[in-house]
């Protein structure tokens, strides 16, 4: 006879179906052999015994009784069917016992299907257990070049080291980001203690996100637990108490909020309008205090070519402000811990405003955001999801086609040398609008693509040796005794002849930011975008970046480079637009349509005049990989683009 339970299971399971119905679902359990006939296969490998996540069960393998079961995996048949007799005493025998006799399921997309043990699944999953052993056999997908079947394949590599079924994210390359904030990697296999310390951490924070409503988010618990581990970091979160965790992930909401909203990133691509709107303030101006701005800087002005670049920036804003606000500069700073100890430096010293100048600050300029809600920080990076931090960065492409344009005016053989320094976010944007300003005035000419930030070598001296007559390397460098050439040059021994180069002008970028701030018109710009991540991403048109070109080119030449500048201005020529094709001769722009900004800034493609790829995560520098950690782009294992 059916037990009240069963009666009960049955009621949940005929509004689950009821629910699928009316949602046109299919109102039953899925069936792996249905779905394969769809996907291209490689092969299977026995994963052994396996702890199932019940969250994790999706179907059945085969179609045999999946209509016995409603899509949650709760019992439809009628109380009166052996079924229910049968379901009925297993639960008792739960009850009594423990159900400890292993399914049999097979595992494909990181979602287990059951081959044999339906009905136990059915029990447990009613008594709202966690997992159940089982004897898993994978089934592999062949490797493609969607979201989801790279996300898988990084899965495999991260299970074959840690034996971790519990975690999954919706991007790329968190698993390796996971690993990474674990003082871990993909090659070294997890100790007991680690995987249990792990297993514990994520089941807690887990219960705390499903409390606050994170199921209504578009996230994975994953996704969540790493941006927690971005922010505050794995040691001693075991010994955090429930309370502080939760407390913790309040804080971060927005965070989660933020990330979740669709991918959204506002990139502001315009200045505001930084002065005050109202005539009778014009008129009567308000006296105010001034403002304490701080900078935190990666290493010093003597030895970062970009500290170096921010810092003029500074130099300029002390120029053109010094009656509005005092600077604080905190330089040196080699790590994130550093980088709290300044922030925090930075507040006692008054600083209402703080500008952390590198990507590598991202987590600790977040963490800080949430720990100092009343101070304004920003950080210099790209493409950020945050609901609490502001990040800014610039069109840096827009100026590299420019100086691509005069490489291949200047070019003798078509042979001209380009030296990125991280693939990161934005990088193959600048690449390939350098190449395409070169085509458009040498259509035959190939841009010679290498990097600085590998371990083989010099890269100048390959690119000699592949013949080429101009370069475009580094655009600013750290004051230095023994000048190097900058940006385009042609080489000539162990220097070279400056041509020209794109410029950063940080001082303009500052300057408007502070106005706006001190004019009061920071909340109302936060409060027009909410819901959004704020990245000013300003380019040629706002002062932030620019071309300063050497005498010696021809003024012709410079006169046709400006022509195309202003229409860059005033958005009447579009560089990724028209007939763009990659190294693969495959149409990026179908139609001619224009590429979106979030399509630039995430570009993972190199355009069809370009030699060269994109380096593989494991030829990076060490400096190069902590970068990448962040805002590094790795289209694909091998390297390619």
């Amino acid at each position: 006879m059916a037990s009240p339970e069963y009666s009960r299971a049955r009621r949940m399971a005929q509004k689950a179906y009821r629910k699928d119905m009316e949602a046109q679902r299919n109102p039953y359990l899925p069936v792996l052999d249905e779905i394969l006939p769809l996907w291209e296969t490689v092969g299977e490998t026995d994963l052994g015994l396996v702890e199932i996540p019940i969250s994790q069960i999706a179907g059945t393998k085969t179609a045999g009784r999946t209509r016995a079961f409603s899509g949650n995996f709760l019992p439809l048949l009628p109380e009166t069917s052996e079924f229910a007799d049968k379901w009925s005493s297993l639960y008792r025998s739960h009850l009594e016992e423990g159900i400890r006799e292993p399914v049999i399921a097979c595992e494909f997309m990181n979602h287990y299907y059951i081959i044999e043990g339906n009905k136990r699944v059915s029990v447990l999953k009613y008594s709202g257990a966690v997992s159940l052993p089982g004897y898993v056999t994978r089934i592999i997908p062949a490797p493609g070049d969607t979201p989801d079947l790279k996300i898988y394949y990084e899965y495999m590599d991260f299970y074959k080291v840690s034996r971790i079924n519990t975690i999954y994210f919706s991007r790329e390359g968190s698993f390796a980001r996971l690993c990474r904030l674990l003082g871990q990697d993909l090659k070294t296999l997890w100790g007991d203690e680690l995987r249990k310390s792990f297993s514990s951490a994520f089941l807690r924070f887990s219960e705390i996100y499903q409390e606050k409503g994170g199921e209504k988010l578009p996230l994975t618990t994953g996704d969540a637990f790493l941006l927690y581990l971005g922010v505050y970091g794995w040691e001693g979160m075991l010994e955090k108490s429930m309370d502080e965790l939760r407390r913790e992930t309040a804080l971060l909401w927005p965070d989660l909020e933020a990330l979740a909203s669709a991918g959204s990133v506002r990139l502001v691509t315009q200045p505001g309008d930084a002065e005050n709107s109202s005539l009778i303030k014009k008129l009567i101006p308000a006296v105010r205090p001034r403002l304490t701005v701080g900078f935190i800087h990666y290493e010093t002005i003597y030895t970062s070519g970009w500290t170096y670049a921010h810092d003029l920036g500074r130099l300029y804003l002390e120029e053109r402000m010094e009656n509005q606000l005092f600077v604080k500069v905190y330089d040196g700073i080699r790590n994130g811990q550093q980088c709290m100890d300044a922030i925090e430096q930075a507040i006692t010293d008054g600083c209402q405003v703080i500008f952390t100048t590198s990507a590598r600050f991202l987590d600790s300029s977040i963490r800080a955001c949430i720990l100092h809600p009343d101070i304004k920080i920003l950080n210099c990076s790209l493409n950020t999801y945050s609901g609490h931090l502001r990040t800014y960065y610039g069109r840096l492409y827009e100026a590299k086609f420019l100086v691509g344009m005069l490489a291949g005016i200047l070019s003798d053989n078509g042979r001209i040398g380009y030296i990125a320094d991280f693939p990161f976010l934005g990088t193959t944007a600048s690449i390939n609008a350098f190449a395409l300003g070169v085509q458009m005035v040498y259509p035959d000419a190939r841009v010679y693509l290498d990097w600085s930030c590998t371990r083989e070598g010099d890269p100048r001296q390959r690119l000699l040796h592949a013949g080429v007559d101009l370069i475009s390397g580094a655009d600013m460098l750290a004051p230095s005794h023994s000048p190097k050439p900058y940006g385009l040059y042609r080489p000539q021994g162990e220097g070279g002849m400056n041509l020209a180069s794109s410029i950063w002008h940080w001082g303009k970028f500052y300057q408007r930011i502070l106005q706006t701030i001190i004019n009061g018109n920071w909340s109302k710009t936060a409060s027009e975008m909410s819901g959004d991540s704020i990245n000013y991403w300003w380019g040629i048109s706002s002062g932030l970046i620019d071309v300063i070109v050497s005498k010696s080119v021809p003024s012709r030449s410079v006169q046709l480079m400006e022509m195309v500048k202003r229409q860059i201005m005033n958005e009447s020529f579009q560089i990724f637009s028209g007939d763009i094709r990659d190294q693969q001769n495959q149409l990026r722009t179908p139609g001619g349509i224009t590429l979106s900004p979030p399509q630039i800034v995430r570009m993972d493609w190199l355009a069809s005049n370009v030699e060269g790829r994109l380096p593989k995560e494991d030829e990076l520098s060490a400096e190069a990989a902590q970068m990448m950690q962040l805002q590094g782009l790795f289209p694909g294992k091998d390297g390619s683009s």
